[in-house]
């Protein structure tokens, strides 16, 4: 009897294989097979909302070889992954292949291991149309806000914009924190530290207390009123007031969702949230370990769950006595709640499938990157199994003579590591002498310092992954494709710190939705949004109604705005300046690549003028660079298009030189060996990446390099579309 098992990757279904016997055919559907139109609503608004989904032309091939396979075989086993996502492919694979939904056999698993997928097999179950219904219900919503506001955006603000559900509220917090650090007034404030010694060690102590009264952040707000008070403390001497020594108990962090690891990975590795689930991804489906082909390393890495299956808690235990002892393992394994009011994407945490494969086994023979996240998931996962870590902490307030002027010194040691021996945090152990109630110290110096008040800091990937998960926005699979598309929309950038600013047009296209369409940009509606899908997959609630709750109020606005708005009125702002070319007046304007400064005249007069980070207009001369155009001498001039800051001839439109700046990638040619890879564009604007060398080196790539080379052939890997990475080598067995 033979069984055709369809997943979504082609490396999974190279992992799964081991683990089936020759009666199974296992292929891979590539993703998706079905999807609505890309050039057309593809909701028939008059009849509930049905979904008219099509086969892309790039699944015709995959969707026809799968068709003819299904006939061949005696069954057909859908084993796509366990979230709503996977539950909707494998609902439209089996509408494809025309298998009823109700006889349709569902294989579910957590890990990609030998235990998982025979468990799966024993008990397969039938479609969740629940789910799928949840699923369906969000990509529906999702299409008619972006196909219904997106046109709008382009008429009425600049064409190629677009507006989502999820990504609006995203950009939202990106601007709210951006107008935040704005308004924020630094302040000025002063702290007065005092060092002391006792049996040859210096310590510090901080003033505490005034008067009896605590000092707050802000109390000492002059370098006078600093000085004031190290003017009455000159002639002083020092006593030890009081000691209180207490230990401190600091338990095990739990092991990872997706939210806590997309953030860990950026604060710890550096990585973007779209990086880090595109390795995690690798590491779900499997990675080629040498003597054991592909090996699933990692449990589902969409979840919102931080429980842990029985059987890993037990081998989790296992190692850790071996490895650390008795005294590093509590008596009973730890439990933790899930926050989370509805844990559906899994039912695990992130997790290492198997409890003792220690990443330092596996160091040499993996890229890099992905070893690194296996090495964070893995410690993170054993450690929330280990004994807490107890600190001593020591206050000792010492008071001035006559008792009005407290300092206060802290000490904080480890006393036993527990976890920390296996996930180290960023813990300062500072340490006291033994001091002595009521004691004289001798003070060396008193000094008083000048600090000021910060502003908040910007959103990075982690807090503000963080934050959509507060807000209650998205789920475990939406962060990172939210964040990188707010990026791609160009409706935020990332700054020198690798923090999100927003871009002169998200901040317009954010406040024409609050102002206009409240529900799109609004958090509580996005949660609840979110909080009704989960209804849907419980079954409580029907899409539909869910969907046309939605709709009805909010094509009636779209056709209210539609006339009452205008792009005058809404992208252009009046100023005092002058078109020195006309003598019109000249109105800031915001298009799709930022603000400027553009004549009232046009199209008669086309003056315009870029605007400075302050807001002031830039005149051509101020742009004017020192270089020479090499082709007529002109100076050269700093310019601003619709792919960014160019620097270009100052005669043009009589000479029409451009500069080329090199765009690098940090990677060398694996061809000559000796010229860098750098971004180029087509005549069509299209990317794609060469050698520096050119044309005495030919080297070429569509796709970026990743820097590493594929432990399979040697070849460049590169990053292929969505949350992926493969070889450059289209021949090469790694992308099979």
């Amino acid at each position: 009897m033979s069984q055709l098992v369809i997943v979504e990757s082609p490396t999974k279904a190279k992992t799964i294989s081991k683990f089936l016997g020759n009666d199974f055919i296992i292929r891979s559907s590539f993703g998706h097979i079905r999807d609505l139109p890309k050039s057309e609503l593809g909701v028939d608004i008059d009849n509930d909302f049905t979904p008219e989904y099509v086969v892309p032309t790039d699944k015709k091939r995959v969707v026809a070889e799968l068709k003819a396979i299904a006939k061949k075989t005696d069954s057909v086993l859908f084993a796509t992954d366990s979230d709503r996502e996977g539950e909707a492919i494998s609902w439209h694979l089996a509408n494809v292949l025309k298998v009823k939904p109700e006889k349709a056999k569902r294989l579910v698993f957590h890990e990609i291991t030998a235990h998982a997928i025979q468990e799966a097999m024993k008990h397969p179950r039938s479609l969740d149309l629940n789910l799928v219904n949840a699923q369906q219900a969000r990509r529906v919503l999702d299409r008619l806000v972006g196909y219904k506001l997106s046109p709008f955006l382009w008429k009425k603000v600049a064409k190629g914009l677009s507006a989502g559900r999820v990504q609006s509220v995203a950009v939202r917090l990106v601007v709210e924190k951006e107008k935040e650090i704005q308004k924020f007034k630094i302040e000025e404030f002063w702290t007065v530290e005092a060092n002391f010694t006792k049996d040859g060690q210096e310590f510090i102590a901080k003033l505490h207390k005034v008067d009896g009264k605590v000092l707050e952040k802000l109390a000492i707000k002059s370098k006078d009123e600093a000085e004031a008070i190290l003017k009455k403390l000159e002639k002083s001497g020092y006593t030890v007031l009081s000691l209180e020594k207490k230990q401190v108990k600091k338990r095990p962090l739990p092991p990872f969702t997706t939210s806590t690891l997309q953030q860990d990975a950026n604060r710890r590795l550096g990585f973007s949230a779209k990086l880090t689930m595109m390795l995690a991804q690798k590491l779900y489906e499997g990675v080629d370990i040498p003597g054991h082909g592909s090996v699933g390393l990692i449990t589902y890495m969409r979840t919102d769950s931080v429980t842990l299956a029985e059987k890993f808690l037990n081998e989790a235990r296992g190692y850790l006595q071996q490895t650390f002892g008795k005294e590093f393992l509590p008596a009973k394994p730890h439990q933790y709640t899930t926050k989370s009011k509805l844990a559906q994407e899994a039912h695990e945490a992130i997790r290492p499938t198997e409890a003792d494969r220690d990443p330092a086994s596996l160091k040499e023979v993996m890229e890099p990157r992905i070893w690194k996240l296996y090495d964070l998931i893995w410690k993170r996962a054993l450690a929330s199994q280990m004994t807490e870590a107890i600190f001593e902490a020591t206050a000792a307030d010492i008071a001035n003579d006559d008792g009005k002027y407290i300092f206060r010194a802290t000490g904080n040691i480890i006393v036993f590591p527990g976890y920390l021996k296996l996930y180290p945090e960023s813990q300062k152990e500072s340490i006291l002498p033994a001091l002595i109630e009521k004691e004289k110290l001798q003070l060396i110096k008193i000094d008083p310092l000048q600090h000021f008040t910060e502003p908040p800091a910007r959103y990075n990937d982690a807090s503000l992954v963080k934050a959509l998960e507060e807000y209650g926005i998205g789920r475990p699979s939406t962060y990172a494709p939210t964040i990188s598309t707010i990026i791609a929309r160009k409706y935020v950038e990332r700054d020198e710190k690798k923090r999100f600013k927003p871009t002169d047009i998200g901040i317009l296209v954010t406040d024409i939705l609050i102002q206009h369409f409240p529900q799109v940009a609004d958090y509580e509606f996005t949660a609840k949004m979110e909080d009704d899908f989960d209804t849907i997959a419980e079954g409580k609630t029907e899409w539909i109604q869910v969907i046309k709750d939605f709709y009805t109020p909010f094509a009636a606005n779209l056709i209210a705005k539609d006339a009452e708005l205008t792009k005058k009125g809404l992208t252009e702002q009046e100023t005092k300046e002058i078109c020195e070319k006309c003598g019109s007046p000249m109105v800031i304007k915001t298009g799709r690549f930022g603000r400027f400064l553009a004549c009232t005249n046009y199209p008669t007069c086309k003056n315009t003028k870029q605007l400075s980070a302050d807001g002031k207009a830039q005149n051509a001369e101020s742009n004017l660079l020192e270089e020479k155009c090499p082709q007529c001498g002109a100076q050269l001039q700093k310019r601003h298009g619709r792919f960014g800051e160019f620097i270009s001839c100052s005669a043009y439109p009589k000479c029409k030189y451009i500069k080329k700046e090199k765009k690098g990638t940090g990677v060398t040619c694996p061809e000559c060996k000796q010229g860098e890879i750098v971004e180029r564009r087509t005549r069509f604007k299209k990317i794609f990446y060469s050698c520096e060398r050119y044309p005495d080196c030919k080297f070429a790539l569509w796709q970026k390099p990743t820097g590493e080379k594929c432990q399979t052939c040697g070849s460049l890997m590169v990053y292929s579309g969505k949350d992926k990475i493969s070889c450059s080598n289209k021949e090469c067995k790694t992308n099979v």
